[in-house]
């Protein structure tokens, strides 16, 4: 049965000059030494808990590749949350939590996300997450913009072919420098 309480959150990590990944994936621009001074403290219990309310997270195959590259030198970062891969590949599986899908994503939210989860994040990528704006099924983006300017790479949201009205929700600056921007996307 669908619930009322629903939630789909694009989530993206980016540069200033709106930069999600590097052109040789490397993620060493995500360790920041800046330090601000009226920023929030982001401690590692306040980020489990937090992470503990989230029921699903959906992505596409190059982050998942990505994520299991990364996974090598700092494990898994999903934990044992259900994860949707979001592609037309074959790819090596080898967690029971993590499934691929290919096919409509109305079909995706609709019959699957709504029907069994309540707090879903769609961690990446960039053609993934503007898809899901497009055909208006996130309700949310939440971006954290790091103290960095990378000069190259891929875009979060470049030609994404529509204009799309937000309600900024919320803004939190951290001590590390990384400013979140919360926006609702409004439905038209």
């Amino acid at each position: 049965m669908a619930t009322d309480s629903f939630k789909l959150t694009i989530h993206m990590v980016s540069s200033l000059d709106g930069i999600i990944a590097k052109k040789d994936n490397s993620v060493s621009w995500f360790e920041t030494s800046d330090s601000y001074e009226k920023g929030v403290e982001l401690t590692e219990q306040d980020t489990g808990e937090f992470l503990k309310t989230i029921d699903c997270y959906v992505m596409g195959a190059r982050t998942y590749e990505h994520a299991l590259e990364l996974s090598k030198s700092y494990g898994w970062a999903y934990g044992d949350t259900p994860t949707i891969v979001v592609t037309h590949q074959d790819l090596p599986i080898d967690r029971t939590n993590i499934e691929t899908y290919s096919g409509d994503l109305n079909k995706l939210v609709d019959e699957r996300l709504k029907l069994n989860y309540t707090n879903v994040w769609l961690v990446g990528g960039a053609m993934l997450a503007k898809e899901f704006i497009r055909l208006q099924l996130a309700n949310e983006i939440r971006l954290s913009v790091l103290p960095i300017i990378l000069g190259d790479g891929t875009l979060f949201l470049d030609q994404i072919g529509q204009e799309q009205a937000l309600h900024l929700k919320d803004v939190t600056a951290y001590k590390s420098g990384m400013v979140e921007l919360w926006y609702e996307l409004r439905k038209e």
